[in-house]
């Protein structure tokens, strides 16, 4: 079945045509590890985790890299001010190795809660400084970077276009946008490569232009290249790394070896609060472990992601996870029923349900359509006749989903004598015999428990 992407490159939707059809190669950006990852990060995380999912759905082996940023990324995409890293490590007086060990731990902590799948390869800045390095020299031997006495930044003006990604017009921007803190560049544009550092800097290595240490932008093309080669499939990463971070990664690729490094550039939209930004000075900057610390499941969060598509901005309301929860609930549930349902499947079910799974993986290949796929989960979710059969096309679309389907809620303590009275009433409203439906309704009510009636199913409540 053909798959289609979003690409930033190309500006439209595309056809995927992957390199080799042995192995679908990914490059993530990672984090920067200087501060916790928030939900607005771990929302990134998820839609490259449904990428690759719905890529191994397909039938594809999948080669993803993605970087650890322990170095070089500054705190003004304008190759001006200090490192994050540094930074943070004065702030809060630990080493920049004791910062960068925290918040990569609790990374992938945040990872794991969301039961998001492990690149194959995990590769961080500080351990490939040598790579980066030869990669800035090959760029001054070809004439694509110059010296400054403070840094070697690459040149812009070699190329035949910059930027190709966001597509600004750079002479129409106000001069002043990117403050230019080096006198000695030749553009304003013109982007740091490798910095040379100050004596007492924290993070530094000896180059050919002194003690120095990288530029953010020099390790993705660095790590991107040694683990995918020159070219590769997919190269993913939030909507923000668009103007900057991958607009010169690309400039760089294209320096060294004359190629842009990835065919399909596939980036995830902000994640809102409350209908706007968030922000530490508003006072709404929400990690993984505030659902948590709710009570929630961390799997709710990545189910409600679903509800909105990958390219478009999710509104993040504490109401949406508590009606999302009870929706995760109400899945798991429905997989358990039909786990242990009896039920015989006639063709004509069978006939339907094959349908439902189409649907689903038509969905999920047009651009990983989450929402409409999520739709053809709850029509097989409720499906009349609880039969094991049922049960396996949900946890086959839990292989896409990631939300562990077949965890048993507390919800499936209600008595089978209550789970069978509702079963019975669903049937007689699926006849529209509603005055049996009142009156099974009725008989679970004298036994303790309350049934609401929503677009995703029964909802069995104890009074």
């Amino acid at each position: 079945m053909e798959i289609y992407l979003s690409n930033t490159l190309s500006k439209q939707k595309e056809l995927f045509k992957p390199i080799s059809e042995e192995e679908i190669k990914i490059y993530s950006c990672g984090p920067t590890v200087y501060k916790d990852a928030t939900i607005g990060n771990m929302r990134t995380n998820i839609f490259q985790d449904v990428l690759r999912r719905m890529l191994e759905y397909n039938g594809y082996k999948i080669k993803q890299v993605m970087n650890i940023t322990d170095v070089g990324h500054l705190v003004s995409d304008g190759d001006e001010g200090e490192d994050k890293m540094i930074k943070s490590a004065r702030e809060q007086h630990k080493s920049p190795l004791e910062i960068a060990k925290h918040y990569t731990e609790l990374y992938f902590q945040d990872l794991e809660d969301l039961n998001i799948q492990m690149p194959e390869i995990i590769c961080k800045a500080t351990d490939h400084i040598q790579d980066m390095l030869e990669y800035v020299k090959e760029l001054m031997e070809k004439g694509y970077a110059y010296e400054t006495s403070t840094a070697i930044y690459f040149d812009i003006s070699k190329l035949d276009k910059y930027p190709i990604l966001s597509n600004h017009n750079l002479e129409e921007q106000k001069a002043g946008a990117r403050v230019e803190i080096d006198k000695e560049k030749r553009s304003p544009y013109d982007f740091a490569l490798w910095i040379k550092a100050p004596q007492n800097h924290l993070m530094k290595w000896d180059s050919p232009w002194g003690p120095s240490y990288p530029g953010w932008h020099i390790e993705c093309s660095a790590m991107g290249q040694k683990y995918l080669g020159e070219q590769f499939d997919i190269h993913t990463g939030g909507i923000d790394l668009i103007p900057t971070h991958h607009e010169n990664e690309i400039a760089q690729s294209k320096g060294k070896c004359g190629k842009i490094p990835a065919n399909y550039w596939i980036h995830g939209e902000y994640l809102l609060i409350n209908g706007g930004k968030m922000s530490k000075s508003l006072g709404n900057v929400y990690l993984l472990k505030d659902i948590k610390e709710k009570g929630y499941d961390p799997l709710v969060y990545k189910l409600f992601c679903y509800s909105c598509h990958y390219k478009n901005k999710l509104n993040f309301t504490w109401e949406g996870i508590e009606a999302t929860s009870k929706s995760l609930e109400r899945l798991r549930n429905s997989y358990q029923t039909h786990l242990n349902g009896e039920e015989i499947l006639d063709e004509g079910d069978k006939q339907q349900l094959l349908e439902l799974e189409n649907n689903f993986h038509k969905a999920i290949n047009d651009d990983m359509n989450m929402p409409l796929a999520l739709s053809f989960v709850w029509e097989v979710a409720k499906f009349a006749k609880k039969s094991k059969d049922v049960a396996k096309i949900l946890a086959k679309f839990d292989t896409v989903l990631g939300i562990k389907i077949d965890k048993e809620e507390k919800s499936q303590e209600i008595p089978q004598e209550i789970l069978n009275l509702v079963e019975e009433r669903q049937k007689a409203r699926n006849e529209k015999d509603w005055e049996k439906s009142d009156i099974l309704r009725d008989k679970i009510q004298k036994l303790g428990y309350e049934v609401k009636d929503t677009k995703e199913g029964a909802e069995i409540i104890k009074i």
